[in-house]
């Protein structure tokens, strides 16, 4: 069992910036991926961003790139996700999600179904 916490949502506004963290406990994984995805009122859950185990393979979604920034720290047990220049559109309930098993390093893991674990979600609204 993997428990995943989210902190760090609130308002924020257009143009600034915002850090979530996921911080885990329970069982420890030395292959841990974590994804960040999002999802607003009447839109799917996307995906954000992904980051492996050693922090130094990193995927993110067109939308976010060059805006966001996932990073972890496994001696906290906690992944980051630093949101820079905010849009209104990024509006959503942010989610962790944690993967237990190995991906492969070009594999995005982008997909809610390769993941095993979730948080509870934290709200990210932006205004302008």
């Amino acid at each position: 069992q993997v428990q995943l916490v989210e902190s760090g949502g609130g308002l924020v506004q257009a143009g600034g910036s915002l850090r979530l963290s996921c911080a885990a406990s329970g069982r420890t994984f030395s292959r841990i991926t974590t994804g960040w995805f999002r999802q607003a009122p009447g839109k799917e859950r996307e995906f954000v961003a992904s980051i492996r185990w050693s922090g130094g393979i990193t995927y993110y979604a067109d939308s976010v790139k060059g805006r966001f920034t996932i990073s972890r720290d496994n001696a906290k047990n906690t992944v980051y996700l630093q949101m820079n220049s905010p849009k209104p559109e990024d509006t959503a309930v942010y989610y962790c999600a944690a993967r237990v098993t190995m991906a492969a390093d070009y594999v995005r893991v982008s997909m809610v179904a390769e993941y095993d674990y979730w948080g509870q979600g934290t709200q990210v609204t932006v205004s302008s």
